[in-house]
């Protein structure tokens, strides 16, 4: 057992007595009085997000933030977060078909899986490694993506920003629930459900799961055969109680068991000219379990409200796959990946009735503390097999790793309100962190000698971050910021010798914006403009030395600046329209050398030109109970390269996703189709000399699917 996941016991045992001592958790926000219902209006019910850790109302919170409900969720059967992030300017997601392996992008900024630039947050805990964070949408509230550097109270790694998921709360008042199946193309089916309701009056329950699975998009050829098939099983579970009127508790417990077929990679040349076909003379497979819990308890006082979060994460992934991509018995791959990280906050925020005075000015305030421990396993052995360039077997173990991380982080902000319409924020964290490492590779037989890391390093930041906004009208806001982000050095579990550690990452970004209403809260715009300099850019680029590895290096330094733009409209009862636009520039600034090469000037990897989402929805009351609606939406995605030489890339290409059906009293019945017109693309793909003729290998977009959907409410 790591040393790390010895600490983590007794973190948690700690925490254990921390929170029994202390009273839990209180209502989450209080909405505000609601004026009498407005068919025309958008803005109802008010949209709570948690972007500076405290619930607040989306449009008084000076941050770029995109909220996607529970609502949106359903209506679009949206079932993970990169689904959800075509709603959000500048955010792109470059996955893999493997749950595992999805980065998300915000204007510009990304890296690699374990030090990731923008972190996910589900019910307040971080994944802090990018394997785990690709999880099943269940029983889930909301989820938002908030744009911008975040570690003035979010820490180390978001430098880019952070993804908020927050699960449902359940009912104390009476017993609801939802099943919902729908059948598609590929033979997909997603049947999920969820029921909640009271224990007593003070507490309440909530049960959700589900699977999924479909066959796959891509043929191998010499087999006629799919190779990319997905299957899934998952499920949560919560309890929640209140023993008093101020404060309440929740656990939450989830897990999920992915049974997926392999990778859909090819050349490059051959998916432009063949998608979906491969032809492999090995098949192998992805898998993944990840198990968590997670325990909240608040208590608002007179004065202030205190809170704790308290999470275990516990996740597996073993894949196999033909490394050669090509019908030739040459390499294989087989990699096994494990690790268990543990997280306690705890935190002071003064309530919404008793703000502390700093001079006869109100001023709201928040303070915190943060721990968290992580240890991570690897092992990753490349099988080269007898061929005319290797007369015998050879297995190389790159890497056998044992990485294990701690870190402390303690963090206040405080906001001045002057005149009732200007506010002065200001806020800083402090984060230290130690990390070790083993990392040894080596062959069988030993044709070469092993090579063997065991290293230790630490490393403190201090983020600062201060915000300004006025209210010009109370339904109309302008603001500006500026802040710090930051991401700690570490270890590469593989990499070139020499190149085991990296260091660490800063950026420093400003950004201005205005979030108003108009024509009696008919019409929602928000507008950003923001500009990032940051420097030491961690970026994940590939081993040379072996294939298909990554790692993570310091290239130089790089520059962001964009705008973001979101309207969203009622033209008539039922009749909704919305649109969300992004532009960005991201480039490695003079003197930034990647692998070698000068890419000084370059476009950053992944970065598309501008992100377009707009789309129009409607309702319309056909008889007593019976309703007809219809929605639809067109995704825009400009040009990106594929690599920081900008040797490869995709051109702009455009999604439409189309949706329909009938609601009569709790059933809904929709007809459904995305990627409506078939466009080809191939959204990721990466350097693979040698090996692929084009040089590069890539995995190609969802090509048109289509069904049909039930679902029940009651």
């Amino acid at each position: 057992m790591h040393i790390r996941r010895k600490h983590a016991i007794a973190a948690l045992a700690f925490s254990a007595r921390l929170v029994v001592a202390q009273a839990g958790m209180a209502s989450a926000q209080s909405p505000d009085p609601q004026p009498p219902p407005d068919p025309l209006r958008i803005t109802e019910p008010t949209v709570y997000v948690r972007a500076q850790k405290e619930p607040e109302n989306i449009q008084r919170t000076p941050v770029s933030v995109t909220a996607v409900s529970k609502e949106m969720l359903q209506a679009e059967n949206i079932t993970t977060i990169s689904g959800a992030g075509i709603f959000a300017p500048n955010t792109f997601f470059s996955e893999f078909s493997a749950r595992k392996l999805s980065f998300p992008h915000f204007r510009g900024i990304s890296s690699g899986p374990g030090n990731p630039a923008i972190t996910t947050y589900v019910d307040g805990v971080p994944m802090i490694h990018t394997n785990a964070s690709s999880m099943e949408l269940v029983d889930v509230e909301q989820v938002e993506f908030v744009r911008g550097a975040q570690s003035a109270l979010f820490g180390r790694n978001a430098l880019g920003g952070v993804i908020n998921v927050v699960t449902s709360r359940p009912s104390l008042t009476n017993w609801t629930g939802s099943f919902a199946v729908p059948f598609g193309s590929y033979s997909a089916v997603d049947a999920r459900g969820t029921v909640s309701g009271p224990l007593s009056g003070r507490s309440a329950i909530s049960l959700s799961g589900g699977r999924s699975g479909r066959d796959g998009f891509t043929i191998n050829d010499l087999r006629n055969q799919d190779v990319d098939s997905r299957s899934n099983t998952f499920g949560k579970a919560q309890l929640f109680w209140a023993p008093a009127s101020n404060w309440e508790t929740r656990v939450i417990v989830s897990g999920e068991r992915a049974r997926d077929g392999d990778y859909a990679l090819a050349d490059l040349g051959a998916l432009e000219s063949n998608p979906f076909h491969v032809q492999r003379d090995f098949e192998g497979r992805t898998d993944r379990d990840i198990v968590s819990g997670t325990f909240l308890a608040r208590r608002e006082g007179a004065r202030m409200t205190l809170s704790s979060t308290t999470g275990i994460v516990d996740w597996g992934a073993k894949d196999e796959t033909d490394l050669d991509y090509s019908p030739f018995p040459l390499l294989t791959r087989a990699n096994a990946e494990n690790a268990t990280q543990f997280t306690q906050e705890v935190r002071l925020a003064s309530t919404a009735t008793a703000p502390v005075h700093v001079g006869g000015t109100p001023m709201r305030w928040q303070a915190g503390f943060f721990l968290f421990t992580q240890g991570y396993d690897q092992d990753a052995v490349n099988s080269y097999l007898p061929s005319p360039l290797v007369p015998f077997a050879v297995q190389e173990h790159s890497p056998t790793a044992e990485l294990d991380d701690f870190g402390l982080g303690f963090y206040g902000q405080g906001t001045l309100t002057m005149r009732e319409r200007l506010e002065l924020g200001v806020g800083a964290r402090v984060d230290y962190e130690n990390k070790e490492a083993r990392i040894d590779t080596s062959f069988d037989p030993p044709i070469a000698p092993p090579h063997s890391v065991v290293d230790e390093r630490s490393f403190a930041n201090v983020s600062p971050q201060v915000s300004v906004s006025y209210r010009v009208q109370p339904e109309r806001a302008v603001y500006a910021s500026a802040g710090t982000g930051y991401k700690s050095g570490g270890f590469n579990p593989a990499s070139p010798v020499g190149t085991e550690s990296y260091d660490e990452e800063h950026a420093w970004q400003v950004e201005g914006g205005m979030k108003t209403t108009w024509v009696n809260d008919r019409v929602l715009f928000n507008a950003a403009v923001f500009y990032i300099d940051w420097d030491h850019l961690q970026l994940n680029v590939p081993n040379p030395q072996v294939p298909a590895q990554f790692y993570i290096a310091n290239v130089g330094a790089a520059r962001s600046a964009g705008a973001e733009f979101e309207l969203s409209g009622r033209a008539a009862p039922g009749f909704d329209l919305f649109a969300s636009v992004g532009f960005s520039s991201a480039t490695f600034k003079e003197g930034s050398t990647s692998s070698g090469v000068d890419v000084s000037g370059n476009a950053l990897p992944s970065t598309p030109d501008y992100t377009t989402t707009f789309g129009a929805r409607y309702q319309r009351p056909v008889s007593s109970g019976l309703s007809v609606h219809g929605r639809g939406e067109v995704v825009l995605v400009g040009a990106y390269d594929y690599d920081d030489a900008n040797t490869a890339g995709q051109d702009a290409y455009s999604l439409t996703n189309l949706r329909g059906g009938v609601q009569w009293n709790r059933l809904t019945i929709d007809g459904w189709i995305r990627n409506a017109f078939d466009t080809r693309y191939v959204p990721i793909a990466f350097a693979y000399p040698g090996l692929a003729p084009s040089g590069f290998v890539g995995e190609p977009g969802a090509p048109r699917t289509y069904g049909v959907s039930v679902f029940v409410q009651f």
